[in-house]
C-alpha cells in the first residue's frame, strides 16, 4: 500500500498537483494545494497537500514563506506515523533552511530525512520522490557523497515502481559537483564530471529516453554543456543537445532561471564576448544556493582571462576560492558545533545518571537505599514473581553509638553493610531502609531457603572483630521473613505494607526469643 492510499479525500488533485511540480509548473501546482488546504477535513490530505506546497514554494524561491510552510508542514505531519511523510518533509526543510543560510537547522532535516526515509519499509512512488529531495538537499550543502547515494536509492525505489531511470538522472548533482571543483582550482576534475554529464545526456537521446527527463533536468544539463564551453571544450551547438535550446527549459523554477541567466555568461565567454559576459555579470541577480557564492566570481576571472584582464581574472580567482572556502569553513563549524553539542548532551546525560544514581544509594553504605528498593520491589511484584523479603536489624546498636558515638556508629553500619552483602547469593538484593534496619529480597526462594540465608548473615555477623572496633560493645543481627506472591497480591503498596509488617513481627519474635534464652 503507497502513501497516497491511506488519503480519502481530494486524491486526484493531489496527484495532479505532483504531476504539475514533475513539469516544473509549481506555480499552479500552488494554487491547486491552496485549494485542497482550505476544503479538506482530512488529516492525510492536509498533511500531504501541505507538504507538497512546502516544495513548490521552495521550487519558486519564495523565501519569505519557507519558515511558516515549514511550521504549518509540520503541525500537520507531527501526529501521523507515515515514514515517507516525516522524511519528505524534513528533506525539504533541509532545502529551506539551506536557502535561509541556516546550516546547522539544515544538518538537522538531513539526519532526520534520512532516517525516517529509511525506516519506511513499503517505499513507492511518493518515497522515491522523497530521496530525490533528500539528495537535493545534499548537494546543495556540497555533501556529494552522500547526494550521490540518496540519489541512487531515489532511482531504485522508482525503478521498483515503474518510474524510469531518466527521471531521476540529477545532473544538477553531478553539475555542483562539478563546479565546486572548479571553484577549488580542480579545473580539469571539474570538466571530467561536466563530460560525463554530457555522455548521459547522449545516452539518453539515443535510446530515446528524452521525453522522461524533467524540464529542470534538461536546464542542467543545458548549463553542463554551457560550462564545458566557457572552459574550452568544444560542445555540439545543434539539435537537442544545443546548449541554448536546453537552457529553455525548467519552467518556473527559480533555479532553472539562475542557471539559465548564469548560462548565457557562459556561451558569451564560449562564443568570444568576453566583455558581454562580463557586462552580464555585473547586472546579474542570482541565488548564491543555486551553484554557490562561488560561481558568479570564477565566471567573472575566466571571462576576464578571455579578455586578456590577467590582472582583474587573479583578482576574481582569488574572491571565488575565498567565498568556496569560507563555504567550507561555514560547514565545518556546523560540524563542530555538532560535535559540541553532541559531547554536552552526553556530559547531561552522565550527570543526571549521577544525580539519580545518588538518590537512590545511602550514601553511608552505598547500598541501595528504601526509595530503590521500594522501586524494585514494585518491578518485580507487578511482574507477579514470587520472593522473600527479610528484615535485618542490629542487636547492641544502641549502645555502640552510646558508648562510642555516632562516628563509631557509622562505621559499624558501614562494616554489617559489608558482610551481609559478602555472603548474599548471586541475584538477591539487599537495602539499607533506614537507621539500623537492613532489607534483603530474595527472589525465586522459599522459606527453607531463607532460614539458610539468615543463618549466613547471623553467623557472619557474630564472628565480625567487633571488639577491635567498638571494644565492649558486641554486635548481632535479628532477621524475620515474610513471603510475597506478587500473582495474588492486589497492589504493590498491599503487597510492600503486608510483608514489612510480617518480616517486623517475625523480628520481634526473634528478638525476643533471644531475651528469654
Amino acid at each position: 500500500m503507497g502513501w497516497l492510499d491511506q488519503v480519502e479525500d481530494q486524491v486526484d488533485a493531489l496527484r495532479r498537483a505532483r504531476s504539475l511540480q514533475e513539469a516544473s509548473r509549481s506555480a499552479e501546482a500552488c494554487a491547486l494545494l491552496d485549494r485542497v488546504i482550505r476544503t479538506t477535513d482530512d488529516p492525510y490530505a492536509r498533511a500531504d497537500a501541505l507538504v507538497q506546497r512546502l516544495s513548490a514554494l521552495i521550487n519558486l524561491g519564495r523565501t519569505a514563506e519557507f519558515t511558516r510552510a515549514v511550521e504549518d508542514a509540520s503541525a500537520a505531519v507531527r501526529d501521523l506515523t507515515e515514514p515517507y511523510l516525516h522524511g519528505h518533509l524534513n528533506a525539504l526543510a533541509a532545502l529551506a533552511a539551506h536557502h535561509q543560510g541556516a546550516l546547522d537547522r539544515c544538518v538537522m532535516h538531513l539526519v532526520r530525512a534520512a532516517r525516517a526515509l529509511s525506516a519506511d519499509d513499503t517505499p513507492d512512488r511518493d518515497t522515491a520522490w522523497g530521496w530525490h529531495d533528500l539528495a537535493m538537499a545534499y548537494s546543495y550543502l556540497s555533501f556529494h557523497g552522500h547526494a550521490l547515494g540518496a540519489i541512487e536509492r531515489a532511482r531504485e525505489v522508482g525503478l521498483s515502481v515503474g518510474i524510469p531511470e531518466e527521471t531521476f538522472a540529477a545532473p544538477g548533482i553531478r553539475l555542483r559537483n562539478a563546479v565546486a571543483l572548479d571553484h577549488h582550482g580542480d579545473s580539469d576534475g571539474c570538466l571530467r564530471v561536466l563530460r560525463d554529464v554530457a555522455g548521459d545526456l547522449a545516452r539518453f537521446l539515443r535510446g530515446g529516453g528524452a521525453g522522461n527527463l524533467r524540464p529542470s533536468s534538461l536546464a542542467a544539463y543545458g548549463y553542463a554543456a554551457a560550462r564545458r564551453a566557457a572552459l574550452g571544450d568544444r560542445v555540439e551547438s545543434a539539435g537537442d543537445a544545443d546548449p541554448n535550446r536546453l537552457l529553455g527549459h525548467g519552467g518556473d523554477s527559480a533555479r532553472a532561471r539562475d542557471l539559465r541567466q548564469l548560462g548565457q555568461v557562459c556561451l558569451a565567454v564560449a562564443a568570444g564576448r568576453p566583455i558581454e559576459a562580463v557586462t552580464r555579470l555585473d547586472s546579474l541577480r542570482v541565488s548564491d544556493e543555486t551553484l554557490g557564492a562561488a560561481e558568479a566570481p570564477r565566471l567573472r576571472s575566466v571571462a576576464l582571462a578571455r579578455a586578456g584582464d590577467h590582472a582583474g581574472a587573479h583578482r576574481a580567482d582569488r574572491h571565488a576560492f575565498r567565498l568556496a572556502a569560507r563555504r567550507s569553513d561555514r560547514l565545518r563549524d556546523v560540524y563542530i558545533d555538532g560535535i559540541a553539542a553532541r559531547i554536552d548532551h552526553e556530559e547531561m546525560r552522565r550527570e543526571a545518571a549521577r544525580y539519580e544514581g545518588e538518590a537512590l544509594t545511602d550514601p553511608l553504605t552505598g547500598l541501595p537505599n528504601r526509595r530503590r528498593l521500594e522501586r524494585y520491589l514494585g518491578a518485580v511484584v507487578s511482574r507477579g514473581e514470587r520472593v522473600v523479603i527479610g528484615v535485618c536489624d542490629l542487636d547492641g546498636f544502641k549502645a555502640v553509638n552510646t558508648r562510642h558515638g555516632h562516628h563509631s556508629g557509622d562505621l559499624v553500619l558501614q562494616r554489617v553493610a559489608g558482610v551481609i552483602n559478602r555472603v548474599m547469593r548471586r541475584g538477591d538484593f539487599v537495602a539499607r531502609y533506614g537507621g539500623d534496619e537492613f532489607v534483603v529480597v530474595l527472589p525465586d526462594t522459599g522459606m527453607p531457603e531463607a532460614v539458610e540465608v539468615a543463618r549466613r548473615i547471623g553467623a557472619a555477623v557474630r564472628t565480625e572483630d567487633w571488639e577491635s572496633l567498638v571494644p565492649g560493645t558486641p554486635v548481632g543481627v535479628t532477621i524475620g521473613f515474610a513471603e510475597v506472591d506478587g500473582s495474588t497480591t492486589v497492589s504493590v503498596r498491599e503487597a510492600l505494607g503486608a510483608a514489612f509488617e510480617l518480616a517486623d513481627r517475625e523480628m520481634l519474635r526473634a528478638k525476643a526469643r533471644l531475651r528469654a534464652s
